[in-house]
């Protein structure tokens, strides 16, 4: 099929030319891509954004979170091609689980990339002056700051920070994690026992490996470094938080005992309900991209098994573009939530789509295979030694803290070792800046897929008796629908509406081109037949012809307004 949009092979080839040359100029802000930033250097660079590009961007807190930081909303647009809200917007975020830190340099990386190559490569001029983009670098930003600042292990920080009793004792946040030798990091305690489970292993006696039958162990592995803070017989079970913004969505929304850290009822954090309140409010949202890490994958919904499909022309859409994403992004691929990975009751991505009608995806960051090298794997070698030996030769064993001896207070005589916060979920330094350009340009991508329609000029013919026939034709030159399917069945949101109208002008009849033959129109029974509701929206393999019989003379403009793509008019005469 002929395509008239930028083709892929476009975007890669963008991707390659973006990178400056050596003699190109110095950026007007300078930012290190080889580094992550917490919440407040973030805050202090989209500030720096926004001052050297007052023209384009707005920055706007949305709101505070649990601990009361700001919730950074950065708009992109072009007020000298029109206002934001009538243009197809381009939703991105990230950083919803605390941990999951590299969605955030993603979406600073975005901004940063649109600004210092406007006017530069053609692309992005036309993405700024066709498009919105409403970017929320942090979604937790309390997770985040906890992340960065406090011993963390890869996983923890994920919560936001309202205190949860997650060990039902009827107190909060009592137990946590402890970084008991100081070091600065969370990692795992093991204590010898013969009759222990584990090994070290003989290819590496750093990693511990569990014991064949019949054969005699020397370990012991136990939780990450802690003590028993609250005296009930277990550690670390009670740390900050605990619940799960990702499953506070209205869409299939689970009580917490199907699915655990769902909330009280959708919608019930402060994050959460002004990130909704905020969309809502946006009904030119045509796109949404959600930056989560890790595993190298493009998500799409549904969530859970249950929800069944999704309309066939919406897959359609969403196939094209998640296959043309796995070639933009090495050893990332592109997959259904509940099929591929697993089920997620009341996910954000799938409320946007499911109870929005917005196309969206969620890209896990980070794909580990490009760091193992998948072609250079031994057959038969596990991933502990792969991962050991990889960390040894591309960082230098930075990422493995050695065992060490430790007096525990309860558990005497332990050894302290293991992965550090920053090993396994976020790409190291020397990957970071490939990760983002290729998934800022996927969601470039994303975006310039949104609808993008055509109102073309009316073609007036007289008819006799002071009749005229005024016939206009609507285009979408992109594959996103101006209305999906699925909002078309479900009546979300608004139709796009074609409406006629002049001083000296009456509408008669309404017809639509059936298509079947070259001059062939449908009757439409309208109430308003100057006024048409366009329920299916326009596609990209479905363009719309509209002709009206009127009545009258002199000046009239026609108007299409749509919610996804946008207001066009075009003026005519009768004479």
């Amino acid at each position: 099929m002929k395509r008239t949009w930028i083709p892929l092979a476009a975007w890669l080839v963008c991707g390659a030319i973006a990178v400056p040359a050596a003699r190109a100029q110095e950026p007007k802000v300078s930012i290190a891509w080889n580094r992550y930033y917490d919440y407040d250097e973030t805050t202090v660079l989209l500030k720096r954004l926004q001052e050297a590009y007052p023209w384009f961007l707005q920055l706007e807190s949305i709101g505070q979170s649990f601990e009361g930081r700001e919730m950074w909303m950065l708009t992109i647009n072009n007020p000298e091609t029109g206002a934001a809200e009538g243009k197809a917007a381009m939703y991105i975020d990230a950083n919803v689980h605390g941990n999951e830190i590299q969605g955030t340099e993603t979406c600073l990386y975005t901004i940063w990339y649109l600004m210092e190559n406007y006017g530069r490569i053609e692309k992005v001029k036309e993405l700024v002056d066709q498009r919105v983009f409403y970017i929320l670098p942090m979604v937790n930003p309390d997770g985040r700051d906890h992340w960065f600042d406090a011993a963390n292990t890869s996983s923890s920080s994920r919560s936001g920070k309202a205190p949860m009793d997650s060990d039902r004792d009827g107190v909060a946040d009592e137990d946590g994690a402890d970084d008991l030798d100081g070091d600065g990091h969370i990692t795992q305690m093991r204590i010898k026992d013969p009759e222990g489970r584990y090994k070290p292993s003989e290819d590496d006696p750093r990693i511990m490996v569990p014991v064949r039958a019949g054969e005699k162990g020397e370990y012991t592995l136990l939780r990450s470094e802690g003590i028993d803070n609250d005296g009930d017989g277990r550690v670390n079970e009670d740390g900050p938080g605990g619940y799960d913004m990702n499953r506070n969505w209205p869409s299939d929304w689970q009580p917490n005992y199907i699915q655990g850290g769902a909330g009280a009822y959708p919608l019930c954090w402060p994050e959460t309900r002004s990130i909704a309140e905020f969309i809502l409010s946006k009904p030119n949202i045509a796109g949404v991209q959600s930056y989560h890490n890790t595993g190298g994958m493009i998500l799409r919904g549904p969530g859970a098994e249950s929800y069944g499909e999704y309309p066939r022309g919406d897959v359609a859409v969403y196939d094209e573009m998640g296959r043309d994403g796995e070639k933009m992004l090495p050893f990332y691929r592109y997959m259904i939530i509940w099929k591929d990975l697993y089920s997620v009751h009341g996910g954000f991505v799938n409320w946007t789509y499911e109870g929005l009608g917005i196309f969206s995806f969620t890209n896990e960051l980070f794909a580990r295979d490009q760091y193992d090298n998948l072609q250079a794997r031994d057959e038969g070698e596990s991933s502990s030694v792969r991962r050991q030996r990889w960390d040894d030769h591309l960082e230098l064993g930075d990422q493995f803290v050695d065992w060490k001896p430790f007096d525990h207070p309860t558990l005497g005589p332990i050894e302290i070792g293991g992965w550090k916060k920053t090993s396994s979920r976020v790409a190291p330094h020397f990957l970071i800046e490939e990760m983002l350009h290729r998934n800022t340009a996927f969601s470039l991508y994303h975006a310039d897929q949104m609808p993008l329609l055509t109102l073309e000029a009316p073609v007036v013919e007289a008819v006799g008796d002071g009749a005229f026939t005024v016939t206009v034709t609507l285009r979408n030159d992109r594959p996103i629908p101006s209305v999906s399917q699925l909002a078309a069945q479900k009546k979300i949101g608004l139709p796009d509406f074609l409406e006629i109208r002049g001083d000296d002008l009456q509408v008669v009849v309404a017809a639509s081109r059936t298509g079947r033959f070259p001059d062939t129109y449908d009757r439409l029974d309208d109430e308003e037949p100057g006024r048409l509701a366009l329920e299916q929206g326009v596609s990209r393999t479905n363009p719309r012809t509209i002709r009206w019989w009127v009545r009258g003379g002199g000046d009239f403009e026609v108007e299409l307004r749509s919610q996804k793509g946008g207001t066009h008019v075009q003026k005519a005469r009768l004479e």
